[in-house]
């Protein structure tokens, strides 16, 4: 009986599929759902994507080489919707994460649950050059923060992402551009957000969270959004320069990274200190050539974490600051080679000793970031010592 049902069940699951093949006229790379309604009231444009990640570890201190750490594992693979609503004015972003990487971080701030959500943010462009937006997104930190994970240069972002990002968090942001002379373009982003990072729960812990930032782009507009994409694949023409910075105020912050890291937990509640984080970037491209340097330092009123009666609890503020040099040729082959420098500098009272990275990267760019495989290969160091290499292979396909 039950194979009877199974049969059936397959049987009617293929009718229905084949039924349902149809050309469309949707390229790839351009989403595979793509949809405007009759009168024009809405649109939704719906994408896929999915990255799978290789990773070989040596720990150069074990000396060891013929036992290195080995992983594999599916990096991201998301969900995206996109479109306007009742105008096109009135813009809407939702993109859902279901890696164990893009979920992972439940505790009892996010109601213990799968963090799915990455972004859902609706932007309404309501006068002229200004548009307002709202909901979760990413806030207007760094760059190689902003870019799209889906769209970098090598294979994955710096050490100094990962130590002095703000990433996402929920608030209200505002955005304008102007034009000081025919090419020169100057855009601003004003945020204010909850302060504690995505899919937080259970409200406003300490106090809000305070960005802005200036982009000037003398040369005027990348092709195609290029001064957020990794590598020229555009291959610019004509010089092209976007630089930048950020000023973050993170006030009675309650975690050890402003919205980001692990929270100061005390035994009467949580220790909260003003960080600030500033963020100076800049990405050149010209005729396959690419630049992007990046400088961050985070300082905080009290870095060392307290109790009532003042006993360290052992957290500390990452307080320090990181450079971030990268710089690639694309050849016409499609095949591109990039290298990139980064250090940390923790200030004494985090206890780190200055870390350096440097990475050197080859990509091959079958549809450009929408179908590539990417590899590189990266060297640690710690207070001058070596202390790790790693190999990364890495294949994307967003359609």
């Amino acid at each position: 009986m039950k194979l009877k049902i199974t049969l059936t069940a397959l049987t009617l699951f293929t009718l229905c599929f084949v039924n349902a093949q149809e050309i469309t006229e949707t390229k790839f790379g351009k989403g595979i759902l793509n949809v405007v309604a009759k009168d024009s009231s809405w649109s939704m444009k719906f994408a896929t994507r999915m990255q799978f990640l290789s990773t070989t570890g040596w720990d150069i201190n074990d000396g060891d080489y013929s036992k290195p750490e080995t992983n594999f594992l599916v990096r991201r693979a998301r969900l995206k919707f996109s479109g306007f609503a009742y105008s096109p004015k009135l813009k809407y972003k939702i993109e859902l994460g279901l890696s164990n990487r893009d979920i992972s971080g439940a505790s009892e701030f996010t109601n213990d649950a799968p963090r799915y959500i990455l972004d859902a943010v609706i932007k309404w462009n309501f006068y002229k050059n200004f548009t307002l937006w709202a909901g979760q997104t990413k806030l207007p930190g760094n760059v190689e923060r902003v870019i799209s994970s889906a769209n970098l240069q090598l294979v994955d972002r710096s050490r100094l992402n990962s130590r002095f990002n703000i990433d996402r968090d929920l608030g209200v942001q505002l955005r304008h551009h102007f034009k000081i002379s025919d090419k020169f373009l100057v855009r601003e982003a004003f945020a204010i957000s909850q302060g504690e990072g995505r899919n937080i729960t259970t409200g406003n812990l300490g106090g809000h969270q305070y960005t802005s930032r200036v982009e000037l782009l003398p040369f005027g507009k990348f092709q195609s959004k290029g001064d957020y994409k990794g590598g020229d694949l555009k291959r610019e023409q004509t010089p092209k320069l976007m630089l930048a910075a950020t000023y973050d105020f993170n006030a009675d912050a309650v975690k050890n990274r402003s919205n980001q890291g692990s929270y100061m937990e005390t035994s009467t509640g949580f220790f909260e200190t003003n960080i600030s984080t500033i963020f100076v970037d800049a990405v050149f491209k010209y005729k396959g050539f690419s630049f992007m340097g990046e400088f961050a330092d985070r300082d905080a009123d009290e870095a060392i974490a307290v109790e009532e009666d003042g006993t360290p609890t052992g957290d500390i503020v990452q307080v320090g600051n990181a450079l971030n040099l990268q710089a690639g040729y694309l050849f016409k082959s499609n095949w591109e080679v990039a290298g990139r420098y980064t250090n940390l500098n923790f200030d004494a009272v985090v206890g780190r000793a200055l870390e350096e990275q440097y990475t050197l990267g080859v990509s091959r760019y079958v549809a450009g970031h929408n179908l590539k495989v990417q590899s590189d290969i990266s060297y640690t160091t710690e207070a001058g010592e070596g202390s790790g290499l790693m190999y990364r292979l890495q294949f994307d396909i967003h359609f």
